[in-house]
């Protein structure tokens, strides 16, 4: 059956005073190697059906959410009475606002179209490339690991109010891991299809960076001018911007919390006038144009669904400008309504520097690979703590001089805004620890003046 016959035939069912329903189908494609050889790869499909059935009461609307994977024709029906179920035993829900009745435009075409999917030829020109980087690392006395992924997600969205809107989201990326006499190095690029990932200039890098490693430097835990590349800039970031709630927020649990109540919104936070914003039509980082929510939390609503998505700045030149709102939360804290967009992009001013300009203008600093084992240890100041990965360079006079130990470090990505002393040129840029749940960012390099650095890690 297909989806969109599968969110008309559930709404039809329905016995509730309202019903939103949404299909998903997801097909996979992935390869894996290991030791410059390929490994496995293979080609999945799934399917899952949400039902969101909502029963008025005389104190407001409570909502019933059931969701389940690979549901057929005789399974509909199940499904929308566990919903109705559900929802009889709840109490009206805080985030209920009236059913979206209309989304953008553009997302209702196609509605009655089959999903399309992936397959192992989405990687007709990678795999080429990757067995000619086999072959050079096998040469090279190094070896090759990593993995290379494609997700598309055909998502079907449909109320009792008539909405009806239609989104197809290619989600790839691919990881590689370099090991050699200089170590480990890691390098990733996220991707909608392949197309754009240039293996010979990912190989290249991680060449560079093991050469780099052949010498050796310890040094201590301390405070130390560090360049953030792209990828753990992103980690950081990503970081941020899922703990920008408004709700969460407006209740004093947040860093984005007001001293006296509220939040702080209209508060410098950077230094230097950098912007963070997400937008759904971002070129390169194309995602859903409306709200696709399968459950309600502090930052999303079930009845904010096939709402219209559009660009925001959440900071603007130094600035708080937004946070993660629903209608409900919006109400509340009386600012704009500006949802979850699920992408993210940095950007300082006048474009910025090259990674290798900024190396180049270092007197004395680290440049990070990539960021891992990320925790937050304390929301009120999002301090994180984590370890560095796969390669921390000493930098000298402008060159590399070799690689050091790995650390621990404690930093708020907040706090480290009002620090950074240099923003670098915005680029695509997978995150190393976030990349199985966010891979839609864009970001620069960072200069930090005093990275902390807490402990030195045995991690090798």
């Amino acid at each position: 059956m297909r989806p969109t016959e599968a969110v008309e035939r559930a709404l039809a069912l329905s016995r509730a005073d309202d019903c939103v329903v949404i299909a998903d189908e997801i097909s996979t494609a992935n390869l894996r190697w290991a030791g410059n050889t390929l490994t496995t790869n293979g080609v999945t499909r799934s399917s899952r059906l949400t039902v969101v059935a909502l029963r008025n009461t005389a104190d407001g609307v409570a909502a019933g959410v059931v969701s389940r994977s690979a549901v057929d024709t005789g399974g509909i029906e199940d499904l929308v009475r566990a919903a109705e179920a559900d929802a009889a035993g709840n109490e009206p829900a805080e985030d209920a606002r009236p059913l979206v009745a209309e989304g953008p435009a553009d997302a209702s075409a196609g509605w009655g179209d089959d999903p399309p999917g992936t397959g192992v030829g989405v990687f007709e020109g990678f795999a080429p490339a990757l067995g000619e980087a086999f072959a050079a690392a096998e040469a090279a006395d190094r070896r090759l690991y990593g993995f290379a992924n494609h997700v598309v997600t055909s998502t079907f969205v449909g109320n009792s109010a008539g909405l009806r809107v239609r989104h197809v989201q290619p989600t790839g990326l691919v990881e590689l891991n370099a090991k050699g006499a200089g170590g480990s190095a890691w390098a990733g690029v996220a991707t909608r299809d392949f197309a754009d990932v240039d293996v010979p200039a990912l190989t290249a890098d991680l060449d560079r960076r093991l050469t780099w490693g052949e010498r050796r430097v310890d040094l201590p835990a301390g405070r130390y001018e560090t360049i953030l590349p792209p990828s753990a800039v992103a980690d950081l970031m990503i970081y941020l911007y899922w703990s920008a709630g408004a709700q969460d927020a407006a209740d004093g649990r947040t860093v984005f919390s007001g001293p006296d109540g509220g939040n702080r919104v209209g508060e410098r936070l950077a230094g230097l006038p950098v912007t963070l914003s997400s937008d759904p039509a971002a070129a390169g980082l194309e995602c859903a144009p409306f709200v696709i929510a399968h459950a309600s939390s502090r930052e999303s609503s079930v009845f904010d669904n096939g709402l219209a998505l559009g660009a925001t700045d959440w900071i603007r030149d130094g600035v708080l400008t937004s946070l993660i709102q629903t209608r409900h939360s919006a109400e509340r804290t009386g600012l704009p309504l500006t949802p979850a967009v699920d992408n993210l992009a940095m950007a300082g001013p006048d474009g910025g520097a090259s990674l290798e300009e900024m190396v180049a203008r270092t007197e004395r600093g680290l440049l990070l690979t990539c960021l891992w084992y990320i925790r937050e240890v304390d929301p009120q100041s999002l301090l994180l703590t984590g370890l560095t990965r796969d390669g921390v360079y000493l930098v000298e006079d402008g060159e590399v001089v070799g690689a050091v130990n790995n650390f621990r470090f404690n930093e708020s990505p907040v706090d480290l805004l009002s620090r950074l002393t240099e923003v670098g040129e915005t680029g695509p840029s997978l995150p190393r620890e976030w990349s199985d749940y966010f891979t839609r960012a864009a970001m620069p390099a960072l200069r930090v003046p005093d990275f902390h650095m807490s402990t030195v890690s045995k991690a090798t």
